[in-house]
């Protein structure tokens, strides 16, 4: 088998697009979506027919041309949720607008909505998780959804403590940025390479991993965002990995032997002491770290401006 089907035994593989055709050919367990993936495949012509069935939904249901814009974005999202549904077999994530990033009652109230829709087109609500960034707004949004069986994907974690928090929060899934952590590193230390096992992005997934499974938390840690397929090799094990179409291609073409890198049986042995944190808490710890104050802002901004383009190419057909 190649190195791709020997991590499809133990860990769930998860494609990060918006492209249907790549899932259909890399079968993954579950997709996540975001806007510049939205953005990228919208302006393709197989995916003109869900542009123009959310538009309808939108001129329909919005009164000003700001109602209208919103209405068709929300729609537009979960389209391309349900499309995605008819081709992997659990899953897929839909993104909470960014803007709502540091408003827990927004964010609320934006999840429920999408829910919403969702159901209203025959999809239930244990086929989605909604995604919003780990700020502790963002976690305590989650902690309340996941009350009413909303269950939700915490991305932009690039902390310790973020991940404490949301384990605390009893949140579905957590997804590190390995990829950005390695980015932040790099430049920082003024290198073009850091091998696999001393990547910090990789080494910051290993440590929540076995923090939660020694202390018996149930949220799902699935490593996102990667650059090369070292950091893949080395999280072998993990829950799930959400991984590019370029990186899935790489792995598939690689031969050899797969080891397991990460073992909740492992971590069973180690000796690791419970963390709790209260906002004031949250908040120094997470500030403590320059690499994930920066990485999260930045990230904010990202999928901000991402979804700014996804708006003004929306409005222009509205």
């Amino acid at each position: 088998m190649n190195i791709l089907d020997q991590l499809k035994q133990h860990t769930q593989v998860v494609a990060d697009t918006g492209d249907f055709q790549t899932m259909k050919r890399f079968k993954p367990i579950d997709a996540t979506t975001n806007p510049s993936l939205i953005f990228a495949a919208a302006q393709k012509p197989e995916y003109h027919n869900l542009v123009e069935n959310a538009l309808e939904y939108g001129r329909k249901m919005g009164n000003s041309s700001e109602e209208k814009l919103s209405e068709t974005m929300d729609m537009l999202a979960v389209l391309f949720g349900v499309e995605i549904l008819n081709i992997v077999p659990r899953r897929v994530s839909t993104e909470v607008d960014a803007r709502l990033s540091f408003d827990k009652e927004g964010s609320i109230e934006k999840a429920r909505k999408l829910i919403r829709l969702y159901e209203e087109n025959g999809i239930s609500r244990e086929k989605i998780l909604i995604k919003l960034a780990s700020t502790w707004e963002g976690i305590k949004a989650a902690e309340e959804l996941e009350k009413e069986s909303i269950h939700c994907n915490l991305t932009l974690l690039f902390s310790f403590a973020q991940a404490v928090a949301c384990a605390e929060s009893s949140v579905q899934l957590i997804s590190p940025f390995v990829g950005r952590i390695y980015d932040w590193h790099k430049k920082d230390r003024g290198v073009d390479y850091i091998p696999g096992k001393e990547d910090p992005g990789v080494q910051s997934v290993q440590k929540i991993f076995h923090y939660y499974k020694k202390l018996g938390y149930e949220t799902e840690v699935m490593g996102a965002s990667f650059r090369n397929t070292d950091e893949i090799i080395e999280l072998c094990g993990c829950d799930l990995l959400t991984i590019s179409p370029n990186i899935l291609a790489e792995l598939e073409k690689m031969e050899g032997k797969l080891d397991v890198r990460l073992d909740a049986r492992e971590s069973a042995k180690m000796e690791l002491q419970k963390v709790h944190l209260d906002q004031k808490d949250f908040l120094w710890h997470h500030n403590s770290d320059a690499m994930a104050v920066e990485k999260l802002a930045e990230g904010i901004r990202k999928f901000t401006g991402d979804l700014i383009k996804l708006e003004t190419l929306i409005a222009k057909e509205i």
